[in-house]
């Protein structure tokens, strides 16, 4: 009964930005480590950026100085600011979440969303 609904994906030009969301919902007891991963065809999904719940950070080294990870606690979501995009970042990128969850007791479970379509081009 968790969901993680993304939001924020479209085109833009190298050097534009953009700024995808990631909103949980559902019977949430608590939410732990929450993250950006991203996936371009015939590529292998990679981390992008993730964030702890007390506010540690981890960036990938392609996106270091570019992109912004953060998280609202009081409202279950997490977002991504990415500026300075080039074209390498285009791919679909996906929350995921570490989720303890009301209906399911003591057990951290592991979510994903749907993914939302980042496209840079000119």
């Amino acid at each position: 009964q968790v969901q993680l609904v993304e939001s924020g994906g479209g085109l833009v030009q190298p050097g534009g930005s953009l700024r995808l969301s990631c909103a949980a919902s559902g019977s949430i007891f608590n939410i732990y480590t929450m993250g950006w991963y991203r996936q371009a065809p015939e590529k292998q999904r990679e981390l992008v950026a993730d964030i702890t719940r007390g506010g540690s950070t981890k960036y990938a080294d392609s996106v270091k100085g570019r992109f912004t990870i953060s998280r609202d606690n009081a409202n279950n979501t997490i977002y991504l600011q990415m500026n300075s995009l080039k074209p390498e970042d285009t791919a679909v990128y996906y929350c995921k979440a570490v989720i303890r969850s009301s209906t399911y007791g003591p057990i951290e479970r592991l979510y994903w969303g749907q993914g939302t379509q980042v496209t840079v081009s000119s």
